[in-house]
């Protein structure tokens, strides 16, 4: 009996591009359903009930929930190409970093983005000590696991990709090479991977998408 395999995801979303990506690397098929955020299916909320949100990944008619959790259900679940390293201890301190970026890098730069003018720039340097944090954890590697992705890179997708866009958006620097010289490095080698090159929207209908979502959120 074949497996089913679903994606619910959005267009321009990095939480979907990373589950996209993870499937590519591990060479499973699946049927991508996309959502639209500002009027959500009836499956989508049958299956993610508490957040109702994407990604949410389908397996034999199973739903998983949130983009890391998700990731790490592949990896479990399909053995071939791991994005999580074999020893323990090199695990953990993936799992780490992921959610550093989740909670610390992703949050602080959202601020920094949607501050008021007064606040901007202790926002912006909160976000600029996330970063540096998380470029010191490269150590002048290719990618976070080494010469291949993994977890980290993967969750990663954000800094690499979509800040860019908010910055010409908002026009708020966050990521430049000048501050930034070894994580900037780190993400031009991102998105010139064939398979992330494969699943990252142009920049110029990226920043289409978000205006459109900035206007609807004005609207409401």
């Amino acid at each position: 009996m074949a497996e089913e395999v679903k994606l619910f995801g959005a267009c321009g979303s990095p939480f979907s591009s990373r589950i996209q990506v993870a499937l590519k690397l591990k060479g499973i098929s699946y049927e991508y359903i996309e959502e639209d955020l500002t009027n959500k299916s009836p499956l989508l909320l049958k299956y993610n009930p508490i957040h109702k949100q994407i990604p949410v990944l389908l397996h034999n008619g199973k739903p998983i929930v949130e983009s890391l959790v998700i990731l790490e259900y592949i990896d479990e679940t399909w053995k071939a190409n791991p994005i999580l390293p074999e020893d323990p201890c090199d695990r953990a301190t993936a799992r780490f970093w992921a959610k550093y970026i989740d909670e610390k890098c992703v949050a602080a730069a959202g601020k920094a983005f949607w501050a008021k003018e007064k606040e901007r720039e202790k926002a912006v340097e909160e976000a600029w000590d996330c970063l540096k944090t998380l470029e010191g954890a490269l150590k002048d590697k290719k990618f976070a696991g080494g010469e291949t992705l993994g977890l980290v890179d993967i969750a990663a997708n954000f800094i690499a990709f979509w800040l860019r866009s908010f910055q010409e958006i908002f026009g708020v620097e966050l990521l430049t090479e000048e501050k930034f010289p070894d994580l900037f490095k780190w993400s031009e080698e991102y998105v010139e991977h064939p398979i992330i090159k494969e699943y990252l929207p142009s920049r110029d209908e990226l920043i289409v998408f978000l205006n459109k979502r900035l206007q609807n959120l004005n609207l409401k």
